[in-house]
């Protein structure tokens, strides 16, 4: 039976992108896995390269499909669109990549893609109760982590490499003294921080 598990990283983040990742197989690993935040991040690290290897070591039996929603598309259509669009194209790609529909299909939350034809559940804190989904999350969060910390070589000024787009002290700070980069979401700021800004900085920094 083909088992996948999707979950999202980034969908309360300040700046970065949205990230969304399907994991399925008809033959779950064996090996720890747990909610991504409740791991530390060389736990996370040491079992995000175990699911690696697994994926290598089944090809045929292991498929993963990973998207990023960017700052931009989130603004124009926001965070839940954005969230329900990537589930539906992880879920479309996990299709093509085992030539079927999966059996069942596990999403983290309440929220689900309208797709009729697909055996969708939707589990709350499935990130602490599925596998499948604990493996997406942990590989989300993995990668969008990696991410963030490449953008903060770019934009220093931000401290991405520690808040990772997310609201913290340092960060809110930084965006009131310099403005917002290229990778913020301009919708997020206007609604949670309340702050309107007239100029750009990465123009002065450059973006990646």
């Amino acid at each position: 039976m083909w088992v996948c598990g999707i979950d999202e990283t980034g969908r309360g983040a300040l700046a970065g992108p949205l990230c969304v990742v399907a994991f399925c197989s008809n033959k779950m690993p064996t090996f720890y896995t747990n909610d991504s935040k409740k791991l530390t991040p060389q736990k996370r690290t040491e079992v995000f390269y175990n699911i690696i290897n697994f994926i290598k070591e089944n090809r045929k039996n292991a498929f993963i499909s990973i998207k990023f929603i960017d700052n931009k598309k989130i603004d124009e259509i926001n965070i839940l669109r954005a969230n329900l669009l990537a589930f539906e194209i992880v879920i479309k790609d996990i299709e093509k990549k085992i030539s079927k529909k999966p059996d069942i299909i596990y999403i983290d939350g309440d929220k689900i893609p309208y797709l009729p034809d697909y055996n969708i559940i939707p589990v709350v804190k499935g990130d602490s109760k599925i596998k499948s989904i604990q493996i997406a999350s942990i590989v989300a969060k993995v990668i969008r982590d990696r991410l963030m910390s490449k953008l903060s070589l770019k934009f220093p000024q931000y401290n991405f490499n520690e808040n990772k787009g997310y609201y913290d002290k340092k960060h809110v700070e930084a965006i009131r003294k310099y403005g917002y980069c290229d990778f913020h979401r301009k919708s997020f700021l206007k609604n949670i921080l309340q702050l309107n800004f007239s100029y750009n900085i990465s123009r002065k920094v450059g973006v990646l």
